[in-house]
């Protein structure tokens, strides 16, 4: 199964309330399963990323579902939610009830913390500092694959409260299952 892992960064006011059209895309980075390699695309390069998803068994990000995926498919001829998808924050709501911060489990899990935030990228990329965004980016591809294969390994992730580490149970039988709905299909042909 070939799994892309991804990320993207943007730029602009969040309004809320789901509203990302004062979003721009500026990053996008991606772990492949295929070839074990990171990559990133700026907003111009994203014709050479296109087929990479396209040829994707899964996506696997965090808020991907709600954030990523529709923000990517303004810029992509056809519709990249009908590519089976994995949204790690929406299995820890399942099983919590509530949001966790990606930070707050790569920290419990991993023992290591991200290397910036979605607001810092904002300001490098302001201040033309792009290589730093695409490495932030990379650095939460990075955090998100390695969350993606413990949880796979020990169908728990881990998380930090006032009464200690704590775990998070999560039922990864199907989460590598082919699905039906991407088999062979084109994806940049808008159906």
């Amino acid at each position: 199964m070939r799994r892309i892992t991804f990320d993207i960064e943007t730029i602009g006011d969040f309004r809320g309330n789901g509203d990302f059209s004062n979003l721009e895309l500026t990053v996008v980075g991606i772990h492949d399963s295929l070839t074990g390699e990171l990559s990133s695309f700026l907003k111009p390069e994203l014709q050479k990323l296109w087929p990479i998803l396209e040829s994707a068994d899964m996506l696997v990000g965090y808020n991907s579902d709600h954030f990523d995926i529709p923000i990517l498919n303004r810029y992509y001829a056809g519709d990249l939610s009908r590519i089976k998808s994995l949204d790690l924050l929406k299995e820890v709501k399942n099983v919590l009830g509530r949001r966790l911060r990606l930070d707050s489990l790569a920290e419990a899990t991993l023992g290591k913390n991200k290397s910036g935030s979605g607001k810092e990228a904002q300001i490098w990329w302001t201040q033309g500092n792009i290589e730093k965004v695409r490495e932030y980016c990379l650095d939460d591809v990075r955090i998100t694959n390695e969350l993606y294969e413990y949880a796979k390994n020990n169908g728990s992730l881990k998380y930090k409260d006032f009464e200690g580490i704590r775990d998070i149970k999560l039922d990864t039988s199907l989460w590598e299952k082919p699905s039906d709905s991407s088999a062979a299909m084109t994806h940049t042909l808008p159906f």
